[in-house]
Order: C-alpha cells, then sequence, then structure tokens
C-alpha cells in the first residue's frame, strides 16, 4: 500500500516577512542604505511581487518592517547578547553575512516579541538558515539561539 505524499505546507506571511528581513539586512548591511529605504523599496518591489515570472509569497509587511527596523536599531544591544552566547568573542563577525544576519534577526526577536514563543522563533530562523547553509552553520545556528533563548527566556524553558 502507498502513501499519498503530502505536499509541502506553504510558508507563512511571518515566515515569509522572516526571510525577506534577512535579505534587507543583508542590503542595508553592503549597501550602506538606510533602514527605511530599503523597507519601501521591499514594500514596493518584493513584498507580494512578481518579478522575471517569479511570484513572490505574501509577506507581513508590518511584522517584516518590525524585525528590520528592531535590528538595525538594536544591533549594539542585539550584538553583545549574541558574542555571548558564542565560543569565541570574535566569532560572530567571522560569521557569513547571511548567517550572521539571520541570528541577529532571531535575536531580535527573542529580546522583543516577548508575544511569539522563543522555540517558534528559533525554529523560523534555522528554516531561514537551512535555505542557504549546510547541517555545519545550521547546529551552530541552532546552539547559539538556543542558548540565547534560555538565557533571556527562561521561564519558557523550566520543567512543567
Amino acid at each position: 500500500m502507498t502513501h499519498p505524499v503530502k505536499a509541502p505546507k506553504p510558508a507563512g506571511r511571518r515566515s515569509v516577512a522572516r526571510l525577506f528581513a534577512v535579505q534587507a539586512l543583508y542590503e542595508i548591511e553592503f549597501s550602506g542604505k538606510p533602514a527605511e529605504g530599503v523597507i519601501q523599496d521591499f514594500r514596493e518591489a518584493r513584498l507580494g511581487q512578481e518579478i522575471e515570472g517569479e511570484q513572490f509569497r505574501e509577506a507581513d509587511a508590518d511584522w517584516f518592517g518590525d524585525v528590520v527596523r528592531g535590528t538595525v536599531k538594536r544591533q549594539a544591544e542585539i550584538d553583545e547578547q549574541i558574542r555571548a552566547a558564542m565560543p569565541r568573542v570574535d566569532a560572530l563577525e567571522r560569521l557569513e553575512a547571511i548567517l550572521r544576519l539571520s541570528i541577529r534577526a532571531a535575536a531580535y526577536e527573542l529580546l522583543a516579541r516577548i508575544d511569539v514563543p522563543a522555540g517558534t522563533i528559533i525554529d523560523e530562523y534555522l528554516g531561514v538558515v537551512r535555505a542557504f547553509f549546510s547541517p555545519r552553520e545550521i547546529k551552530l545556528a541552532n546552539g547559539v539561539l538556543d542558548g540565547l533563548a534560555r538565557r533571556l527566556r527562561p521561564n519558557e524553558f523550566t520543567a512543567r
């Protein structure tokens, strides 16, 4: 007896927003453009749009804007928290850009979006990391985010 293969569940609007947020943070870092300009460009040209025959999924534009703005505004605080969760002091700067930016965006949500469970945030950003990296980088991101979440939100990890 064969079992029907389930189609992958389409990404939710927040999941898509998180992926676009990491891409926007990349553009901000490497172009030097201000966050608001990049956010506006993404809203006009990418979020839910068709580009070169590719239909981009609908993203939660407000969530996208919050993650980008918050990550940029709180970068010093975020980086300090991430460094405390990493094995080497200079490890954050040595990470490939998309990996570093994914961890930063997740750290922002862990700090600021207490309305979302830490486990959900970690899972969502590991999904972003999985799209670009091998198991080694995924394991690193998981370890850093888990350590960060346990330190920032210890009540979510207490035994029940």
